[in-house]
C-alpha cells in the first residue's frame, strides 16, 4: 500500500525542511515532566476535570484509567475483557467512548464509575478517538479520519489526511487542539496537525527530543503515543507506550532551512 510507506519519506522531507513540503515544522520545548506508569501500553489519552484519562492496549492487558496528573497514580481502573485490544478514547457528556483494535466493537462507559453502559459496532479497525465538541473523530490506521454522531455512533463523514498532496497513512492517537486535529503517526516520533475540514497537514511536530530526554530508559519504551490537551490552561501533554514520563510541551516554529 502506497500510503503505508510513503508517509515515511514525506515526513522525512518535512523534518529536513525540504522546500517541496509546505507544512511548517515545529520543535518541542519541555515545560514540565510528570511520572507515567511504565507498564502502560498507551493507546488513548485525554485531560478533563483536572485528571488524565488513559486507555491501554494489548489483549489481556487493556484497561481504562483515571490518572492523577502530578503523581501518575491510577485512581480508577476498569479492565477491558481479554478478547479485546483497547484503543482510543474520548469524552462525551457524562460518558467515555472507547474503541478496540480489530474486533469492530466499541464501548461506552460511565465517566465516573467506568462501568460499561453499552457496546456499538463499526467497520474496520479502531485506532484513535477524540471530539471537537460536536462530533467524535476517529482514526482507523489508514489515511482516513471518520466523523461519528456521538449519540448514535454512526459515521457521518470522513476526510483523507494528506501531506504535500500525498496520503498520510497510519494516523493513530488523536486530540482536538484549538480547532485542529493533532495525531500521532504510528512508528514515528512525530505528530501532525490536521485541518479538520480538508485533511491537509498544516504542521508537523518533531517530538524526537522527548525520547532523548528519557535517557537510558528510552531503550525500554515503545513509540510515542498519547496526546492530551488542557484547553482552559492551554497545556499540551504527550507520552508514549511504556514511557515512564509524561511531558508537558510547548511548540515553537522551526526556522526555514537554507
Amino acid at each position: 500500500m502506497k500510503s503505508r510507506f510513503s508517509f515515511i519519506f514525506a515526513l522525512a522531507a518535512a523534518f529536513l525542511s525540504h522546500p517541496a513540503v509546505a507544512a511548517p515544522v515545529f520543535d518541542v520545548k519541555i515545560v514540565k515532566s510528570f511520572p507515567h506508569d511504565p507498564g502502560a501500553f498507551t493507546e488513548g489519552l485525554f485531560y478533563a476535570r483536572g485528571y488524565l484519562f488513559e486507555s491501554t492496549g494489548l489483549n489481556g492487558h487493556s484497561s481504562l484509567r483515571k490518572v492523577d496528573l502530578d503523581t501518575g497514580k491510577v485512581l480508577v481502573r476498569q479492565d477491558i475483557p481479554n478478547e479485546f485490544f483497547g484503543e482510543g478514547i474520548a469524552a462525551w457528556g457524562d460518558e467515555i467512548v472507547g474503541l478496540t483494535w480489530r474486533s469492530q466493537v466499541g464501548f461506552v462507559y460511565d465517566a465516573e464509575t467506568f462501568k460499561t453502559k453499552r457496546r456499538f459496532s463499526y467497520k474496520g479497525e479502531g485506532w484513535g478517538l477524540t471530539s471537537d465538541g460536536k462530533r467524535l473523530i476517529m482514526s482507523d490506521g489508514t489515511s482516513s479520519i471518520r466523523f461519528l454522531n456521538p449519540d448514535t455512533l454512526e459515521e457521518t463523514g470522513r476526510i483523507s489526511v494528506t501531506l504535500d498532496g500525498e496520503p498520510l497513512g497510519e494516523i493513530n492517537e488523536l486530540e482536538w487542539v484549538d480547532g485542529e486535529i493533532y495525531a500521532n503517526v504510528w512508528r514515528t516520533d512525530f505528530i501532525v496537525r490536521i485541518d479538520p475540514k480538508t485533511g491537509v497537514v498544516v504542521g508537523v511536530v518533531d517530538a524526537r527530543p522527548l525520547r532523548r530526554a528519557l535517557g537510558e530508559e528510552a531503550k525500554l519504551t515503545d513509540v510515542l503515543n498519547g496526546i492530551a490537551y488542557d484547553a482552559k490552561k492551554k497545556r499540551l501533554f504527550v507520552t508514549g507506550k511504556y514511557w515512564p514520563t509524561l511531558f508537558e510541551i510547548e511548540l515553537t516554529p522551526r526556522a526555514p532551512g537554507p
